[in-house]
């Protein structure tokens, strides 16, 4: 498709004398390359080693049950927090629960571990992993049940970051979460995000991490080069008004999570040898869930990464074999050269998105005229804002930004017809670092809606 280029006056918007300083103050330094194998592998094994994670298992047996695995992970998180002078603090959000899959009440508890930021406490990217485990039927909770790779593979991630990231420190905060219940209907997910809300967070990102430890399907199919990040479309906290505005002006492939999907896609290209990013258009697999929707549901941007091939015959199964067919999810049926790889782009992100401002709100204004206006509020810890564009039929920001690294919150661009284009605003440190892009559309914005009276989505 031939490039139209977009006319910007930008007379306001000049451009700061600091904003090429950024290439100087980058950090050298990848902060994935800390991240271990072999722990990552020892972890794995640790958590099989409980038997069963059920949500419903023991709960005060010092060697099998859920109990045993919240245990360790807490122990986990304390080495890590000693190894960097204390810098961890340790939480363990709980709650009674019953439901569908939990006749009876039960204790639910998260192993937390918060990494506080040092100049804005409150702005916080959260990684996630489920620590509990299940056999084929959901409510036996006392056969074994290894859980090697769903989700050993997305606890052992949390665990490694908090390992490796707790060695620097960020303006913002960074949370480590290991999660029960996720088998059980997402119970530990749903306690998290009402623990962020709680904490009055201001989340700009939660990674959730299920199943990332596995390169071979069912099938004998194969793909240790990609991994998936799952991202809703619509948002799942939209009001009617605002259902209705996107109807009219667009903003359905827009939502804040897309776009984190988006950004980190283009992470990953920046790292040759890392893992490719398959982008997931959907919030997760068909007929399937995990425990980035309570965060959703709230309003905050989350995403889920899942490994680009399942195998189905190695997850949800008694360990048996049927026919000639082995079933069960042990540790023999990982790939964890991939794990380690998983492992560093979460890591990469983290970084990144710690040490980047919040994603500005922006509104764009183009009815019945022949320019745009574009503007939004100055976001705390911000040295410069950088206008990005697609046509609306467009997957992907185009690499050549509109106006790039200027101080002021607003822009008129000259001769530029808004229906025919979708506008993002990110934002950027003086060092450089930049966060994700927000669209200019209805709900673009990071920040959860405010619900209308009466709604009850």
């Amino acid at each position: 498709m031939r490039y139209i280029p977009l006319l910007a006056a930008a007379a306001a918007f000049a451009t700061p004398a600091a904003a090429d300083h950024h290439l100087a103050d980058e950090i050298a330094d990848d902060a994935g390359e800390g991240v271990s194998q072999e722990r990552l592998k020892s972890d794995v094994y640790s958590l099989v080693g409980f038997g069963t994670r059920h949500t419903l298992s023991e709960q005060d047996n010092p060697e099998r049950g859920i109990g045993a695995a919240r245990k360790w992970g807490e122990g986990e998180f304390r080495k890590a927090s000693e190894a960097c002078g204390g810098c961890l603090e340790i939480v363990l959000p709980e709650r009674m629960v019953q439901g569908r899959r939990i006749p009876e009440p039960t204790r639910l508890v998260n192993v937390v571990a918060i990494q506080r930021g040092t100049e804005r406490p409150n702005e916080v990217v959260i990684v996630q992993g489920h620590i509990d485990s299940r056999a084929t039927d959901a409510f036996d909770f006392t056969s074994d049940a290894p859980g090697a790779n769903d989700d050993a593979s997305g606890t052992a991630v949390a665990i490694e970051a908090a390992r490796v990231l707790s060695q620097r420190q960020y303006p913002t905060t960074i949370v480590y979460a290991l999660l029960s219940g996720e088998e059980q209907g997402l119970y530990g997910g749903q306690l998290m995000a009402d623990y962020a809300e709680e904490q009055g967070w201001t989340v700009k990102a939660v990674l959730n991490n299920d199943i990332v430890g596995g390169s071979c399907g069912s099938d004998g199919y194969c793909d240790a080069d990609h991994i998936r990040v799952f991202s809703e479309g619509p948002r799942a906290d939209l009001t009617d008004t605002i259902r209705a505005a996107q109807r009219r002006n667009g903003g359905e492939n827009d939502s804040p999570s897309r776009n984190l999907s988006r950004w980190l896609d283009g992470l990953a290209e920046d790292n040759a040898n890392g893992l490719d990013v398959r982008q997931i258009w959907r919030t997760d697999r068909m007929g399937r869930g995990g425990d980035q929707i309570p965060f959703l549901e709230k309003g905050y941007p989350a995403i889920r990464f899942s490994v680009a091939v399942e195998d189905y015959e190695h997850q949800h199964q008694d360990l048996r074999v049927e026919d000639g067919i082995t079933y069960g999810d042990t540790p023999d049926e990982m790939d964890f050269a991939y794990l380690a790889k998983a492992a560093q782009l979460n890591v990469r992100a983290l970084d990144k998105l710690a040490m980047a401002p919040m994603p500005p709100a922006p509104v764009a204004q183009a009815a019945v005229r022949t320019f745009t206006e574009i503007e939004w509020e100055p976001v705390e810890g911000a040295f410069s804002y950088t206008i990005w564009q697609r046509r609306p039929d467009e997957p992907y920001w185009r690499e050549e930004p509109v106006i790039e690294n200027a101080v002021a919150t607003s822009a008129r661009l000259e001769g530029v017809r808004g229906d025919d284009w979708i506008f993002g605003v990110s934002s950027s440190t003086a060092g450089g670092h930049s966060s994700p892009i927000a669209s200019a559309v209805p709900a673009g914005s990071y920040a959860p809606i405010p619900q209308e009276e009466g709604d009850t989505e």
